[in-house]
């Protein structure tokens, strides 16, 4: 394909370049075409991203199994925002195939904010309360006629079990270099603690880099591809993954949750974090922080859930 970028062996993502974003907005959208077509710095894996001018997003699926993203997000992001007080993309148009790219697109409005990425996030009270709220706010948004978790959104807000063997599978590769029966307790313990309550919306997906910040308080919300209804612990994952100290204790206090609910939620963290040290490079970045949430989960004794 055309505008393709190299990619490793195991990838078979279609990763479109900045030259053919620019051809494609110039050929379906020529009031833009004079725009800049810049690369956002931070990529995600399902969607290449881009900065179109200063005010405006586009976002491209890099394979076939992320395209129904595209639909659901130009169908529910405009009522959603409606709902919650802070700000989220929002449609501006749908692109299509073209140029040798195969799938739909999207252009979105730009949403300011920097990361939660940074450093300074991690230590923000305020951040962590404003994450609650945000979860409270989104699991109050009437889910009438919206998409249940399922294959299509990878089970996000579906019953953790659907990860049973996976996680095993990783439990029994880090025997050497992990202490595993605890980290068996708590898989065990979330999988005995079943969701009972009404499907509500879940963003599938909230990570630092997809919450948005300005003086320490978050301002926006993004990436809302792995959304559905569903059971809401997946969404309480930061509570190991991301917050510490004084904000994880600000977190765990705020966030809408039961002991059964956080129980789940150490289930989906150490899922994600086995996951994580499965796939990436041993001594990276992503493995090493990985490795620090799988340590922080099995020493917990204290929190909601902590199965100890």
């Amino acid at each position: 394909m055309t505008g393709a970028q190299d990619k490793g062996a195991d990838d078979d993502r279609y990763l479109i370049s900045a030259w053919c974003a620019q051809n494609l907005v110039r050929a379906q959208f020529p009031r833009w075409g004079d725009l800049r077509v810049s690369e956002v710095a931070d990529q995600g894996w399902d969607n290449r991203t881009f900065r179109l001018g200063r005010t405006m997003l586009l976002r491209f699926p890099t394979a076939d199994r992320y395209v129904p993203q595209v639909g659901k997000e130009h169908r529910w992001l405009p009522f959603w925002a409606k709902h919650l007080d802070v700000d989220i993309p929002l449609p501006l148009e749908k692109g299509a195939p073209g140029n040798d790219y195969p799938w739909p697109w999207s252009v979105y409005r730009w949403v300011p904010g920097t990361s939660a990425n940074h450093p300074a996030g991690q230590t923000s009270v305020s951040l962590a309360e404003n994450a609650a709220a945000f979860l409270h706010a989104l699991q109050r948004i009437p889910a009438e006629s919206a998409p249940l978790a399922g294959a299509e959104n990878f089970f996000r807000g579906g019953p953790v079990n659907h990860y049973d063997r996976e996680t095993r599978e990783c439990l029994s590769r880090l025997r050497t270099v992990l202490d595993v029966v605890p980290a068996v307790r708590i898989w065990e313990q979330a999988l005995s603690a079943p969701y009972g309550g009404p499907p509500v919306w879940v963003h599938g997906d909230l990570t630092p880099a997809n919450l948005l910040v300005r003086a320490g308080k978050l301002v926006g919300v993004i990436d809302f591809g792995q959304c559905a209804v569903g059971d809401p612990a997946c969404d309480l994952t930061m509570a190991w993954t991301f917050f510490q100290g004084p904000a994880q204790a600000a977190f765990l206090a705020a966030a809408p949750a039961d002991e059964a609910m956080w129980c789940r939620a150490r289930g989906w963290a150490l899922w994600k974090g086995l996951v994580q040290i499965r796939d990436a490079q041993t001594g990276s970045q992503s493995h090493m922080a990985a490795m620090a949430t799988i340590f922080r989960l099995v020493e917990d004794k204290k929190t909601p859930g902590s199965c100890g």
